[in-house]
């Protein structure tokens, strides 16, 4: 099969397009000398405007092909990404966002640093860039294919191209670069969705999918409840502890500001879901024996291929492109978020703590272009050659569910609680996630839950399980350390956390003391 010119060229414009905002961002937005050159890579030099900032909320989640594959192949009443999305942002702006931004902190592992010390740090930091590595690796590969399909063009190249763009733009303009960005590919998405489906409803070929609402909306099986139940919670709890989300947030002007944030994005990002909700509908309703295909793509095991296949299918190959676009741009606002998520983390936290603590401006803003550049590679590579790069996110995500989501609630809330019980807190989590196994990658389980079996695997809540016996862990521990402290049982300078604090605090302090506090 030829390459689609048409296609061909207008992806090759929208990706013009969006490297010349990334750049002209960067170098029209001019940064008050009082901030870091660190505020103003990571968090924009505190100085977002709130409707940019809504705009960067509603389009970092990068779902929109992964609710038409769920809608498809499992059905609504199992598609809990949006939902636990809207739930979670919300949460994240009444519970996190303003307790964060007053603080001005920079990443959200800075009270775990603050609190915890370096060591600690350091271990969680491994958990969230496993997160941000295979996420993206996985939305990488799923834009890959579906350009392969609608162009016809090399997979890797289809990936390496859309990456490149993404590196460049995120090294040159960092968080202002992202946050620009971001508003034309939110306008992309929304178009390309909105254009396609007057004409996908109209075909002859999909029919009146109310009529197949008792596949599109699924069944609940009642002995499934402890798996719905977790993955609605690790969905919703588990949308807050990502640095894209906090970047945001800490990008605003004031705490409140970064709650309305929160609460007018998470309404927006399930707004946006609307068009691949449809879609997935259309997928378990249309006649797909008269297209190309020949079957559904649920049949022939394409199920992450819905909305491409839907759109190449039912709509005109312009319309088609137009909304490939529109998955172009969800999956390059969320890989430019992850990447400069991990980058900033590693600079901030990592490099500038425990390897230079000297470290100048200048450094530390070379060291950030290098890590983009870094994580965004290894993320590529993975998914070019990595056939299972959605069972390790998968792990991976659960992973920062269950070890940062604990740390984060007891550095923010239960300051009072020590190194000893986070350290420990993050075993336990370690070793009852890895237990319960991994299907998708083939992962055996060597912890059996409540309601195990061996077709259906764990039907027990093990990843809250998992969550909530980390958070209790971190405070019985500490209450235990810190009593066992005062009796004379335990010597003071045997504390991690009180070794490293004061090293910890210094780069807190400095902004801070900037900021006027």
């Amino acid at each position: 099969m030829a390459i689609n010119v048409v296609g061909l060229v207008v992806l090759l414009l929208f990706y013009i397009v969006i490297l010349v905002v990334g750049v002209v961002a960067a170098r029209r937005k001019k940064m008050s000398t009082k901030v870091t050159a660190m505020e103003s890579s990571i968090v924009a030099g505190r100085d977002l405007n709130t409707v940019v900032g809504i705009f960067t909320v509603t389009v970092g989640g990068g779902y929109i092909n992964g609710t038409a594959e769920s809608i498809a192949t499992s059905g609504l009443v199992w598609t809990l990404a949006p939902f636990g999305i809207f739930i979670g942002l919300i949460l994240g702006g009444l519970l996190f966002a303003k307790k964060m931004r007053d603080h001005n902190y920079l990443t959200m592992l800075d009270p775990c640093q603050e609190i915890y010390g370096n060591a600690l740090v350091f271990m969680v930091y491994l958990a969230s860039l496993c997160g941000d590595v295979f996420w993206t690796a996985s939305i990488l590969s799923a834009l890959g294919t579906s350009l392969s399909v609608i162009v016809n063009i090399p997979l890797t190249v289809a990936i390496v191209t859309s990456s490149a763009v993404t590196i460049i733009y995120t090294m040159i303009g960092q968080m202002i670069s992202v946050a620009y960005t971001d508003i034309v590919q939110l306008i992309f998405i929304t178009f390309g969705l909105v254009l396609s489906l007057p004409f996908i409803l109209t075909n002859e070929n999909v029919g009146d999918i109310t009529k197949a609402a008792d596949t599109w909306v699924g069944t609940f099986d009642i002995s499934f409840a402890g798996q719905w139940w977790d993955l609605f919670v690790a969905m919703t709890l588990g949308t807050i502890p990502w640095q894209s989300y906090f970047q945001r947030v800490l990008s605003v002007r004031s705490g409140r500001q970064a709650q309305i944030l929160s609460v007018v994005g998470a309404c927006s990002a399930v707004i946006l879901v609307i068009p691949s909700v449809i879609i997935g509908a259309v997928a378990t309703n249309a006649d797909w024996n008269k297209t190309s295909l020949g079957q559904s793509p649920m049949d022939l095991n394409q199920g992450s291929m819905v909305l491409p296949l839907v759109l190449q299918n039912f709509t005109p190959n312009v319309v088609a492109v137009i909304g490939l676009g529109a998955i172009s741009a969800a999956v390059m606002s969320s890989m430019d978020s992850s990447i400069l998520g991990s980058s900033s983390m590693f600079t901030y936290n990592i490099y500038a703590h425990l390897f230079r603590t000297e470290a100048s401006d200048s450094e530390l803003l070379w060291i950030q272009r290098i890590a983009i550049l870094f994580v965004g590679s290894l993320a590529t590579v993975i998914s070019i050659f990595v056939p299972i790069v959605y069972g390790i996110f998968i792990l991976a995500a659960d992973i920062v569910f269950v070890i940062v989501l604990p740390q984060l609630i007891c550095a923010v809330y239960f300051k009072w609680t020590n190194s000893y019980g986070a350290i420990v807190g993050y075993l336990v989590s370690v070793i009852l996630r890895m237990g319960a196994g991994e299907p998708t990658i083939n992962l055996p389980a060597f912890i059996f839950y409540p309601d195990y079996d061996v077709d259906t695997g764990q039907n027990f809540p093990f990843r809250t399980f998992a969550t909530v016996t980390s958070v209790l862990c971190i405070v019985i521990v500490s209450i235990v350390t810190r009593y066992s402290q005062k009796i004379g049982k335990t010597k003071t300078k045997y504390n991690v956390s009180t070794a490293n604090r004061s090293k910890s605090n210094k780069h807190i302090l400095k902004l801070q003391t900037l900021n006027g506090q």
